[in-house]
């Protein structure tokens, strides 16, 4: 798609009720934070920025996490800023308003 860095959010909403969410929540942020990209976790979601082929393996390792932890269903959403001529970085993003 692009060789150029993009941003690539995601949220991962753990159904199961049985469980502690947190806990499942946690196994995906593990998998990020161990894929050395960059990351910001926020409150609602933890945003990535890297190249469009890494962040899409550690989105979908990050999901095989939690179903590796036992986790039967989840919600995933997925949010990502592309552009094709030049890197999309969070230096450029105010975040700290």
């Amino acid at each position: 798609m692009t060789d150029k860095d993009i941003q690539l959010a995601i949220q991962v909403v753990p159904l199961d009720r049985d469980e502690d969410v947190y806990s499942k929540i946690d196994l995906a942020i593990d998998v990020i934070q161990c894929s050395g990209v960059t990351y910001m976790i926020t409150p609602m979601e933890t945003v990535m920025q890297g190249p469009y082929d890494k962040l899409q393996q550690v989105a979908r390792d990050a999901q095989q996490a939690l179903i590796d932890g036992g986790c039967r269903e989840f919600l995933v959403n997925i949010k990502m800023h592309v552009r094709t001529d030049q890197d999309v970085t969070m230096e450029e993003k105010r975040l700290d308003r």
